[in-house]
C-alpha cells in the first residue's frame, strides 16, 4: 500500500467513522476504488487498525465524560452510597451495551472478514438499513435526553450495534437508530453511540493489529492512516453533534441509498466486480 493510498483510508475513515453511513462499507468502496483487493485479509486488518486514530479522536472528544463516568464506576465500586448516581450508572450501560458486538464480534470474525467483503452486501446493507433510520425518525418520540438513559436503553443499543458487523450498515447508525427508536433524543442517542464505539473499536484495531503489521501493509502506512484518521475524525465528532442538535438524520439515509444503488447499477453492469 502507497502512503497516498493510506492517506485516503484515512480520511475515509476520519470522515465515516462515526457518521451513520457505514465507515467499513466506505473503506470497501474506496480499497475497490484503489485498485485492492477488498477480502485480502490484509487489507481487512488495516481498515481495522486505522480506527485508532477514530477512537483517539471520539475519546479526546468526550474526555470530560469518559473520565467522570470511569471516576464514578470505580467509586461506586468501593461505596455503596454512589451506586445510585447517574455517572456510575452510565459506567455499567457502556460495559454492559459493549458485551453483545464483542462476543459476536469475535465468534462471527471469519465470516465479517471473508464472505461479508463484497460489494454486493456493502450495496444491499447501505439500501436496507436507511429504512430503519428514516422510520426511526418518524416514529421515535426523541423525548429522553441522556441523563434518563436506562440499562434497558444501553442493551437494546449495544444488541443492535451487532448489526454493524455487515459492512454497509454502520455501527454509528445501528446505535443512534436504536436509541431513536427506544425515545431518546438525537444528541442523545449520539453521544451514547459515541461511548459504545470506544470499546468494540478498541476490540477489532486492537484483534487486527498483528495481521496489519506482520501482513504485506507495512508499517508506515498504518502510522500515517491512523494519524490522518484521528485529525479528520475529531472534526467529524464536532461537527456531527452540533448538527444532530438541530437537523434529523434522515438526510444521511437518503445519502445511504443514492450510494448504494450507484454500486447496484455497477455490479449489474459489470464495471466493477464485488470483491
Amino acid at each position: 500500500m502507497s502512503i497516498w493510498d493510506a492517506i485516503i483510508l484515512g480520511i475515509v475513515e476520519g470522515l465515516t467513522e462515526f457518521l451513520p453511513v457505514s465507515s467499513t462499507g466506505h473503506l470497501t468502496i474506496t480499497s475497490k476504488l484503489l485498485g485492492q483487493q477488498i477480502d485480502d485479509p490484509a487489507i481487512t486488518a488495516f481498515t481495522a487498525v486505522i480506527q485508532f486514530g477514530a477512537i483517539a479522536a471520539v475519546v479526546l472528544f468526550m474526555w470530560t465524560d469518559i473520565k467522570t463516568y470511569a471516576i464514578a464506576w470505580f467509586k461506586g465500586l468501593r461505596h455503596p452510597e454512589y451506586r445510585g448516581e447517574f455517572d456510575h450508572r452510565m459506567g455499567w450501560f457502556v460495559i454492559v451495551g459493549s458485551l453483545p458486538i464483542c462476543v459476536v464480534g469475535f465468534l462471527g470474525r471469519e465470516i465479517i472478514s471473508g464472505p461479508l467483503r463484497s460489494m454486493w452486501w456493502v450495496a444491499g446493507s447501505l439500501i436496507g438499513w436507511s429504512f430503519f433510520m428514516v422510520a426511526a425518525e418518524r416514529l421515535g418520540s426523541k423525548a429522553r435526553p441522556l441523563t434518563r438513559i436506562t440499562l434497558l436503553d444501553a442493551i437494546v443499543m449495544g444488541v443492535v450495534q451487532c448489526l454493524a458487523l455487515i459492512p454497509g450498515v454502520s455501527r454509528s447508525g445501528a446505535t443512534i437508530t436504536a436509541g431513536l427508536f427506544r425515545g431518546l433524543d438525537r444528541v442523545a442517542a449520539t453521544r451514547m453511540a459515541f461511548l459504545l464505539g470506544i470499546p468494540a473499536l478498541v476490540g477489532a484495531a486492537v484483534f487486527e493489529l498483528q495481521h496489519a503489521l506482520d501482513g504485506s501493509i507495512g508499517v508506515v502506512p498504518v502510522i500515517v492512516g491512523v494519524v490522518v484518521s484521528f485529525i479528520v475524525g475529531y472534526a467529524s465528532v464536532a461537527w456531527l453533534i452540533k448538527f444532530v442538535a438541530k437537523h434529523t438524520t434522515e438526510v444521511f439515509a437518503f445519502y445511504r441509498i443514492l450510494l448504494g444503488v450507484v454500486i447496484l447499477i455497477l455490479l449489474a453492469t459489470s464495471t466493477i466486480t464485488a470483491t
